[in-house]
């Protein structure tokens, strides 16, 4: 009788850095974990988040290649921006061309994708592309530090006082 040679079909779920180096490549040109899972040969979603926790070296690379995915979001907003608009033909009853106008819903649809790459972007990489808050006065009324010393000494001796009270 021979022996059936089971398949090695299914996910990969010991770690290989061959297929590390494949997933962190993509996040890094733009393509989000959801979507690389999805071919054959790739890992399930949690056996990357296990290969994270258990392999430093692994979760170094793939930090780095979230960085470098901003910067491809990034790129790709400008090329989102850059598209040229879809153009509706307005008609008369007659079929002659009346007006040429914009349609709405691709760009709502524009502003969508922008928008979402925008703020995965600001995430990744916060330093780069998050807001950017700045405390600052203007000439009438400048920003004051100030610092008050006194308040721990006044601290400490209304505590001394409690207890000489009691």
């Amino acid at each position: 009788m021979t022996a059936v040679k089971k398949s090695k079909g299914g996910r990969p779920s010991v770690f290989s850095q061959e297929v590390a180096d494949k997933i962190c490549e993509r996040l890094s040109h733009g393509e989000s974990l959801r979507s690389i899972i999805k071919d054959d040969g790739m890992p399930a979603q949690s056996t990357v988040y296990e290969w994270l926790f258990k392999n430093k070296t692994f979760a170094e690379q793939y930090a780095r290649a979230r960085e470098e995915q901003a910067d491809s979001l990034a790129d790709e907003i400008i090329a989102i921006a850059d598209e040229q608009p879809e153009v509706i033909e307005v008609r008369d009853k007659d079929g002659n061309i009346i007006d040429h106008k914009l349609d709405s819903a691709f760009l709502a649809w524009q502003k969508n994708r922008i928008d979402a790459r925008k703020w995965t972007a600001m995430k990744l990489k916060p330093k780069k592309y998050g807001d950017k808050l700045v405390h600052a006065g203007d000439d009438d009324n400048p920003v004051v530090v100030e610092n008050n010393l006194n308040v721990f000494g006044e601290l400490l001796k209304s505590m001394k006082m409690a207890r000489q009270a009691e």
